[in-house]
């Protein structure tokens, strides 16, 4: 019945466990806290309004998508949530249908008027009409654009009325039933079964969103493991354990990639009602001492080990120091899947555009940054150099695949000699037209962020390019992004999805406003990739595709590159059942914790 889908729903069946339904009241002990510290402050908690990785993991465990993945499983694999099974598919991919479980509720919230509110296919049907909605400017309205039948014809109506009629039946949505929910796609798709599994594709109650209307983002209300029981904003973030979530039992195989690690955690965890922690803890601290620290003085139990302290945790052959290891203190290893990179505004005036000049101009500063610095001082070695926009261990990723612009600060120079930013008197160069050239770049005040800034400083003086730098919070710098008014800008990506799409997406031109944040606006880039999604995902075709995707954004200087992030994760010995997953980033609700000693 699958056909090609075969590779996504392949052990589905060992899947099951997540399906069993216990006594989650019962298993999750207020006791049991579990306490973490984010580098950068959340946004909120509205899912469809929300895009930073933090708001997101903290949404993750409040609330319930249809489907999720195997918390063990390498490469990841996706399995059921609150689907009863994996969807069944028309044999021409573009019709999923998908039967939800039974008895799964909404946790108490005074929206539902003391009533227990129980999940229904509708509420999916509401929550994907809300990521569309233009009056909610969701930065993943990408997901839906001219995917589902009808659902751009209501879009376009509601910008022409000023309000989306969510009442009106889209004949992509259906609610079949209760129970049921079929999605009709306007063409063969390949990508709906990750897109069903993103954080983002939750379920929240039309009731909830409509009583906190003026304040979605400090009121979520969702079917999942935990609630939000306290938030500071920028400062302090608390969950505790949904006494009325459903439970499953804890029972997931072992990986081939890190069968050793796994063996340890289901001897900690195997047969247990889940979740176990009753109570999580996330303070925000941006500095790396502080958290560091914290860390130290066991007022967290886990920590990501900031940059400036790898050498004083780690070895220069990736082993635990001998301090750390008498305190019991375990490390855990292994690499995001994520790319860091640098934006160039495609709208901005002095950086943007396609003339050739422009193109130089980009592709000078790429060429002219000093990369390999970067990697080797600034993130300490603990990055790994990739050529594309795509990281290692994502379908699509090609190791053999060779960047077009490497550091050459002497060929940066003659190229913009030769398009004629000349310098002047006082050793900075000008615009062609002999206007001053300045460059901003955005960032924040972290020490982290100061050593980019330095760094940058150092590289841009190698060409004689001036650049100024725009401090201000993550958020602030959020928001200008979407509407193209940061010149250039450092970020990074963490896969919503196994696949080299969750990357390209991030330049196709659509999704300027939403993901885009360079603007980057090509003709023949979204050409490729309008192409790539009608493809089967493992498609030879496909494949070559994401590389003339990546030769076409080098080509116009869309990013600067950097690479891709090795994780060192500290765990004190009562953190039980610790791993991370490629995708999924709220690990408590898979863990357990011991008394602390």
């Amino acid at each position: 019945m699958f056909g090609r889908f075969a590779p996504l729903v392949r052990g589905f069946v060992a899947s099951l466990a997540l399906c069993v339904a216990c006594a989650a009241a019962a298993a999750a002990d207020p006791a049991k806290v579990y306490r973490i510290a984010f580098p950068t402050a959340e946004t909120g908690f509205d899912p469809a309004k929300v895009s930073d990785l933090y708001s997101n993991e903290v949404n993750e465990a409040i609330f319930d998508r249809l489907l999720t993945y195997d918390w063990l499983a390498r490469p990841a694999k996706i399995v059921p949530m609150v689907a009863e099974s994996m969807p069944e598919v028309s044999a021409d991919g573009k019709v999923y249908t998908f039967h939800l479980r039974k008895g799964v509720y909404f946790a108490d919230d005074p929206a539902f008027k003391g009533k227990k509110r129980e999940l229904v296919a509708q509420d999916f049907v509401y929550s994907f009409e809300r990521i569309a909605d233009p009056a909610n400017r969701s930065p993943w309205a990408f997901i839906f654009e001219g995917r589902v039948v009808g659902l751009d014809e209501a879009v376009a109506a509601a910008k022409k009325s000023g309000r989306f009629d969510y009442d009106a039946p889209i004949a992509g949505l259906t609610a079949v039933d209760r129970y049921t929910l079929r999605i009709t796609l306007t063409r063969t798709d390949y990508m709906f079964l990750y897109a069903a599994a993103h954080t983002t594709l939750c379920a929240v109650a039309r009731e909830v969103i409509e009583a906190y209307a003026n304040d979605t983002m400090a009121h979520p209300v969702g079917t999942g493991p935990y609630v939000l029981k306290e938030w500071v904003r920028g400062s302090r973030i608390v969950l505790e354990a949904n006494p009325g979530f459903r439970g499953f039992t804890w029972d997931f195989a072992p990986s081939t990639q890190d069968a050793d690690w796994d063996h340890k955690v289901i001897a900690d965890m195997k047969g247990k009602a889940m979740p176990q922690i009753g109570r999580v803890e996330i303070s925000i601290m941006d500095e790396d001492q502080s958290r560091w620290l914290a860390f130290q003085q066991q007022q967290l139990d886990t920590l990501n080990v900031p940059l400036g302290f790898i050498a004083k945790g780690i070895s220069p052959d990736g082993k635990l120091l001998p301090d750390l290891a008498a305190k019991k203190i375990e490390l855990f290893r292994g690499n995001d899947l994520d790319v860091t990179y640098s934006t160039f505004n495609f709208k901005d005036p002095v950086i943007g555009g396609y003339t050739p000049e422009k193109i130089a101009l980009r592709r000078a500063i790429i060429m002219g940054y000093r990369d390999d610095e970067e990697r080797r001082i600034v993130r300490k070695g603990q990055m790994r150099y990739i050529a594309m926009p795509v990281p290692p261990g994502v379908v699509g990723y090609d190791p053999n695949y060779v960047a077009v612009d490497h550091y050459d600060p002497v060929l940066a120079n003659a190229l913009l000699d030769h398009f004629g930013y000349r310098k002047g008197a006082d050793g900075w160069r000008t615009l062609p037209d002999g206007k001053p050239l300045v460059i901003h770049y955005a960032t924040g005040s972290s020490a982290i962020e100061r050593e980019f800034s330095e760094l940058w400083k150092r590289s841009m003086d190698d060409l004689g390019l001036r650049i100024e730098f725009d401090i201000a919070k993550f958020a602030d710098h959020l928001k200008a992004a979407k509407a193209c008014h940061l010149m250039m800008w450092g970020a990074a990506w963490i896969a919503d999805w196994p696949d080299a799409d969750n990357f390209m997406q991030l330049l196709y031109g659509p999704n300027t406003g939403q993901s885009n944040n360079g603007c980057y606006q090509s003709p023949a880039f979204d050409k490729l990739y309008e192409a790539s999604t009608h493809l089967p995902t493992d498609s030879t075709e496909r494949m070559k595709l994401f590389l003339d995707m990546a030769r076409q954004m080098q080509v116009d200087g869309a990013w600067q590159v950097s690479g891709s992030r090795l994780r060192n994760q500290l765990l004190w010995p009562w953190v039980l059942g610790y791993k991370k997953h490629p995708i999924l980033q709220a690990e408590w609700v898979y863990m357990d914790m011991a008394p602390r000693s």
